[in-house]
């Protein structure tokens, strides 16, 4: 009989993958890969795969090393998807297939499914990083099978596929947009985003904070220690990578930081409307940024805020399991050894500011900066440093003098 893993959610589309993998002729060995994202009973998703006839089911709880080995180099690069988006989605995208592939060995299985659409980014994210790390892979993406698509054109039929197998699913037919949630981020797509007119925020039953009108009038101060660009320490306290992101969600949650509206460029060609809530990740970012300005050169952040939007592509598209990412998280753990420091951050009503910062590292030199008189730059020095980068200037000008 042939052998499968599938990516196991328990919701509507991966309940009815289930069954019809086993239509095709599959032994199917269902994985939940716990990422963070809210749930009432994990057991009973496990209970209900096994019920539905799966060979196998676990659950996989990778949440700290999403937070620790994902989206904390991530984190490092400052990278944004077109300037905004964390790439909350994204990150935990690879890890799930390799925790697939995992069991797949463990299992003995040939195949990985997963119920991702053919139109979207993920389908791209679970197959690239699962051809990376198993190119003999079998990989299964019903939505992508014609035959799949004319049996279940829409929900009405999922639904009434799970009636008649006697599979349970909450779900209806009516739903305003969809979402995928873990504990860096929740994304919000599809149904009445899709209309642009649509205002997200006020559409969206956000669920790791409150807005920033109803946060408290009070702003709240949060510290932020990091060693070699790691939070390490929360308001004094050593703790975990999940605990930093989990924390961090519940405080700057409560302030009403860290929502986004975005229309993006998908790597499929099309664009699509996403709304996203990161709160923690959101002043991890800021704080982050704050310990960098005082430690890091010049010239080497330049290089890393160039560099940045390429890992935020790689990041986004799936491209993570390849030797050119290999390099750059190479790079980048190399340019934030120096970036030790903490920083006390105020977050008011969605705004974050900045209230102190400091690190053993610091290359801001007072004596230096200050614009009183004195201190220990001789400004005399600055009549020649002109002098000579404005020399290409002078020449032009006097070859090709421009209009003014």
């Amino acid at each position: 009989m042939k052998s499968c893993v599938l990516a196991y959610s328990g919701g509507l589309d991966t309940s009815v993958i289930l069954g019809w993998l086993q239509d095709q002729g599959y032994e199917v060995h269902c994985v939940y890969v716990d990422l963070g994202q809210p749930c009432e009973d994990r057991e009973a998703i496990m209970e209900k795969a096994r019920t539905c006839g799966a060979k196998s089911s676990r659950l996989v709880d990778v949440r700290e090393e999403l937070c620790r080995d994902f989206a904390f180099p991530v984190l490092a690069w400052q990278a944004k998807y077109e300037q905004i988006y964390l790439l909350g989605t994204s990150i935990a995208r690879p890890l799930i297939s390799k925790v697939c592939l995992e069991v797949a060995r463990e299992v003995g299985a040939t195949a990985y499914a997963h119920g991702a659409t053919g139109k979207g980014n993920d389908q791209c994210r679970f197959q690239l990083a699962a051809e990376a790390l198993n190119p003999s892979i079998e990989m299964i993406a019903p939505w992508r099978i014609k035959s799949f698509r004319d049996a279940f054109p829409g929900r009405t039929e999922l639904i009434e596929y799970c009636d008649a197998k006697r599979i349970p699913v909450k779900a209806s037919t009516a739903k305003p947009y969809s979402s995928d949630e873990n504990v860096l981020h929740i994304s919000y797509e599809a149904g009445k985003l899709e209309e642009l007119d649509v205002n997200g925020v006020e559409l969206v039953d956000f669920g790791m904070g409150v807005s920033p009108q109803a946060a408290p009038d009070k702003a709240e101060e949060v510290t932020i220690g990091f060693e070699s660009g790691v939070p390490v320490t929360l308001n004094g306290n050593k703790v975990s990578a999940l605990e930093m992101v989990e924390q961090l969600n519940t405080i700057a949650g409560r302030n009403g930081v860290g929502r986004i509206d975005m229309v993006e460029n998908r790597f499929v060609g099309m664009k699509s409307r996403g709304v996203y809530e990161s709160p923690g990740m959101t002043v991890l970012y800021d704080a982050l940024m704050n310990v960098e300005q005082l430690t890091m050169d010049r010239d080497l952040m330049h290089l890393r805020d160039r560099l940045a939007p390429e890992v935020a592509e790689m990041v986004y598209y799936g491209f993570w399991y390849t030797p050119k990412m290999d390099a750059l998280f190479s790079f980048i753990r190399e340019a934030q050894k120096p970036v030790t420091g903490e920083v006390t951050l105020q977050l008011y009503k969605g705004n974050i500011m900045v209230a102190s910062r400091q690190s053993p590292n610091s290359l801001y030199d007072e004596e230096i900066a200050t614009m009183e008189g004195g201190g220990s730059y001789n400004q005399d020095d600055a009549e020649g440093f002109l002098r000579i980068h404005g020399l290409p200037c002078r020449v032009q000008g006097r070859v090709t003098p421009r209009e003014y």
